[in-house]
């Protein structure tokens, strides 16, 4: 029997597509996001994996191939077709892009207030829930800017999910957070799998956390998809640059060299 995915599991897939901006940074990509799972992209700084997940977002068209969402070619809908298809996603960016003069709880709530008829009461009642799921329970009145980097990446994130979307998309969730903090972004990405039932693709390089959260990995460089698999089967790859990674080994050692000192007696 065929372990391949139904067609109805595969909300994302890319395919043979490049990215960039006038000049591509990743080409000939092919991937498959499917329900239920977290997958993680990786890489090195400007290996386009950030790139990528805007084109997956919606934001940046590919230079080439084809980006399919729930089983639609995003980039060859119509702008309100397209846009449409998109609130079935929520994305939170590197940069938390919170509004300062706004409270926490309307910053939340925006994507209710702006995309819904909802009742304002019960907008307060949907932000303040959401609120405590990530960890910010009675913030609602604070200011953006009175928020720690680690609180307002939990907003952030609350913000994202508020609308209830099968696909959330994040980029580096817990960048310049230190390990604890880091730490508990990854609790909430589970919380959120577990909670709302949603399907998420994750930018990151961080170790610690793909261990945590990743179903799956894919590994950029060099200007293409190196490698992808789950943790421990990329623990095991061949390749010295996915292995030195997955296993902290400086770059500079090669895969005989990292063979030979692991059996090398002490």
């Amino acid at each position: 029997m065929s372990n391949a995915p139904a067609k109805a599991d595969i909300i994302v897939q890319c395919h043979d597509i490049a990215v960039g901006y006038g000049k591509p940074v990743l080409e000939h990509v092919n991937l498959e996001i499917r329900r239920g799972e977290i997958v993680v992209l990786l890489g090195g700084s400007g290996c386009g994996k950030s790139t990528l997940l805007r084109t997956i977002t919606g934001l940046l068209p590919p230079l080439s191939g084809q980006v399919r969402m729930f089983g639609e070619s995003l980039y060859d809908l119509s702008t309100d077709d397209r846009n449409a298809l998109l609130r079935r996603t929520g994305s939170a960016f590197q940069q938390d892009a919170l509004f300062g003069t706004m409270t926490i709880g309307d910053n939340v709530g925006l994507p209710l207030r702006e995309l819904t008829k909802l009742p304002g009461a019960i907008i307060d009642e949907m932000v303040r829930m959401r609120l405590a799921l990530v960890g910010l329970a009675g913030m609602e009145t604070r200011r953006a800017t009175s928020l720690s980097g680690g609180q307002r990446k939990r907003a952030a994130l609350a913000r994202a999910s508020i609308l209830d979307p099968e696909l959330i998309l994040c980029d580096e969730p817990s960048a310049g957070l230190d390990p604890v903090v880091a730490a508990g972004i990854d609790q909430t990405l589970l919380k959120f799998r577990a909670s709302l039932g949603c399907t998420l693709a994750v930018v990151t390089h961080e170790l610690d956390s793909i261990k945590t959260i990743a179903d799956r990995a894919l590994m950029f460089a060099h200007g293409k998809l190196l490698a992808e698999g789950t943790v421990a089967e990329l623990s095991a790859h061949e390749g010295d640059e996915v292995y030195n990674f997955f296993n902290r080994i400086p770059d500079q050692v090669s895969s005989s060299e990292h063979h030979r000192l692991a059996h090398t007696p002490r």
